[in-house]
């Protein structure tokens, strides 16, 4: 049996090294381009199909592996942003990015097997943080890939260019009107220490049906999302309002006493972790200002949470 590393005629695969030593790179470029790490794993195990597929000859040819297998990558991201748009619009209740957990929470994708490294993955940075990537999914997808590819990545305009199709002129536009909504859309900057605070303050609340602490926590215009995805039972409208979202709250553990609300760091931020039995059931991302809350996502999808559940 071969597999990609190992070609079926015995021989070294050309620039082996530099391909295998991308996927790191692939997956963390294909997470912030779809907000999806399955997606992203599937962008990859096509790019890496594709390259397979080619003859040696045409392999051999290439100067440089990865970054045909970046420009691959982001091509196949481009055209899968188009398509989960009209997804998305029968997609059940709110649509959030899949969350994921700092690499000593993770979770690998075989039963009991916790020594998969996240890093191998998807690094955690501010660009993956839950309110940067809910700010992506309001890009187009063109804005989406240029500006992410240079933001980010720092390829040039040239290079985004022959990767989106577009003009250098173009793909600079299309970097500038994304980087307008992310500067629009920024919340005052708050020490990682402060938002840990505020977080731990909500979860004791929440745990003690605290609602007047709960209240005090919430940002009176507060707005709390939900994504069950048509699987498990999540709100299916955004609740607005920091009293609302309180009550809300408070009636959730009042249906579910046995949960267990845990501190763990969601998108390299603090979050909690909603669990009955050992099993992850929700995910929560926090975007906090001051020492108050202003938006809450809860991931309840099951095909969110792989990583945080074993099994």
């Amino acid at each position: 049996m071969t597999t990609p590393s190992e070609p079926a005629d015995g021989r070294l695969d050309p620039g082996l090294s530099a391909i295998v030593s991308e996927r790191r790179q692939l997956i963390n470029l294909a997470y912030r381009l779809l907000g999806s790490l399955a997606d992203a794993e599937d962008v990859v195990q096509e790019t890496y199909a594709r390259w397979y597929a080619m003859s040696r000859e045409r392999q051999e040819a290439i100067d440089s592996p990865g970054g045909w297998l970046t420009t691959v990558a982001s091509r196949i991201c481009l055209d899968v942003l188009g398509s989960a748009r009209a997804r998305r619009e029968s997609y059940v209740g709110e649509w959030i990015p899949e969350p994921l957990p700092d690499r000593t929470e993770w979770i690998g994708e075989r039963p009991g097997d916790t020594t998969a490294d996240p890093a191998d993955r998807v690094t955690l940075d501010e660009s993956v943080n839950m309110a940067f990537l809910v700010v992506l999914e309001s890009m187009t997808p063109a804005e989406r890939v240029a500006f992410i590819l240079h933001d980010v990545f720092r390829y040039s305009f040239a290079e985004v260019a022959e990767i989106v199709g577009r003009s250098p002129a173009a793909c600079r536009q299309l970097a500038s009107s994304a980087r307008r909504r992310v500067r629009d859309a920024q919340a005052p900057a708050t020490s990682t220490a402060r938002r840990a605070g505020v977080v731990r303050d909500f979860k004791q609340a929440w745990e003690a049906k605290d609602i007047d602490a709960l209240i005090g926590l919430l940002d009176p215009e507060a707005t709390a999302v939900g994504d069950g995805g048509g699987v498990v039972s999540a709100m299916l409208d955004p609740v607005e309002g920091g009293e609302r979202i309180a009550r809300y709250l408070i009636e959730v553990t009042g249906r579910a006493p046995d949960l267990t609300i845990l501190e763990r760091t969601v998108n390299g931020q603090p979050g909690l972790v909603a669990q009955r039995d050992g099993v992850t059931e929700a995910v929560f991302a926090f975007d906090v200002a001051g020492d108050q809350i202003t938006r809450i996502w809860a991931v309840r999808n099951p095909d969110k949470l792989r990583p945080w559940t074993a099994g």
